[in-house]
């Protein structure tokens, strides 16, 4: 396989300008093969963040990136310049714990975590395994977002069994190290029942009033106002000193020290929630969400705002 200088020189760049790159078919979102599924996720299990490049959107990269680094198949992960490997390879690295440290992972203290289950849901959880034995065992992961998934499956090497009353629950290492202190219960949702897991050790995102937030900026306390709408709904309100979240602002935002306060918002409070929840997880300490969002702020602080 032949590799032309422009196209070295772009993998290059990729690789030089980001801790973690993985080449993939898809995106990290929507992984187009299961090689690539796999890949995505065990890392998303470990880190919160990383950068993917789609081959199947760049043919170039996807031959490029063979010859770059002497491996017929893709994915292709790249961990701080070095190659780590493909599919099989980064599996065998995450059972035996290396890629954990080669990621930069901090391990689990070893001791088991305390988690508690209402009764409501030890008797849903009981129910639902009864219905389906074949499954053998019930499991709790935590991702690196702090994102939940219970479900029931197999019980896989290296788990670790944690009894709670007549139940048994499986976590892998790494979603252990992020579980003592979890509560989970049964609530009933919109979609039918369900179960709500309260994990303390999560990354936590106060609430902000519309009138705190008109104190913060009477005050000119310092801190970064970031409006998470679309371009379109700013042109309709604003509030300010508030910036837009663009690609390039989130770069920016990234990089400021871990303790700057950060205050989102957006229409009403839903997706600055999720946006503030994103920069939690990447370590910042002092993350709010203002409640309801500027069309609270239309209704309580400045009627002048237009609300729509």
């Amino acid at each position: 396989m032949s590799l032309d200088e422009a196209t070295r020189q772009e993998i290059d760049a990729l690789v030089a300008s980001h801790d973690v790159m993985l080449f993939m078919k898809g995106s990290r979102q929507a992984p187009q093969c299961g090689f690539s599924a796999t890949v995505v996720r065990l890392l998303d299990a470990l880190i919160p963040e990383y950068t993917t490049l789609d081959v199947l959107s760049n043919p170039q990269i996807r031959e490029g990136i063979k010859a770059y680094s002497s491996w017929p198949t893709i994915p292709q992960l790249y961990v701080k310049g070095e190659f780590v490997g493909g599919c099989d390879i980064v599996q065998e690295l995450f059972e035996s714990g290396e890629l954990q440290q080669t990621l930069g992972v901090q391990a689990g203290t070893g001791e088991p975590p305390k988690l508690v289950v209402t009764e409501t849901a030890a008797e849903a959880l009981a129910q639902a395994a009864a219905q389906a034995p074949e499954l053998h065992a019930l499991h709790l992961g935590i991702d690196a977002r702090y994102q939940n998934s219970l479900y029931l499956g197999p019980v896989e090497p290296g788990e670790l069994e944690i009894q709670t009353g007549a139940l048994s629950i499986y976590l892998d290492p790494v979603s252990a190290s992020r579980a003592d202190g979890c509560v989970i219960d049964a609530v009933e949702t919109p979609q039918g029942p369900g179960f709500q897991i309260h994990n303390p050790s999560a990354p936590q995102v106060r609430a902000l009033p519309v009138k705190d937030l008109k104190a913060k900026l009477d005050s000119g306390e310092a801190f970064e106002l970031l409006d998470v709408r679309t371009p379109e709904e700013r042109a309709q309100a604003s509030i300010p000193r508030a910036v837009l979240l663009t690609e390039d602002e989130t770069r920016r935002v990234a990089g400021l020290p871990k303790d700057t306060v950060l205050v989102f918002h957006c229409h009403h409070g839903g997706r600055s929630q999720k946006a503030a929840e994103h920069f939690a997880a990447q370590g910042f300490v002092n993350v709010f969400n203002v409640v309801g969002g500027i069309d609270a702020w239309s209704e309580q602080v400045d009627p002048s705002v237009p609300r729509y």
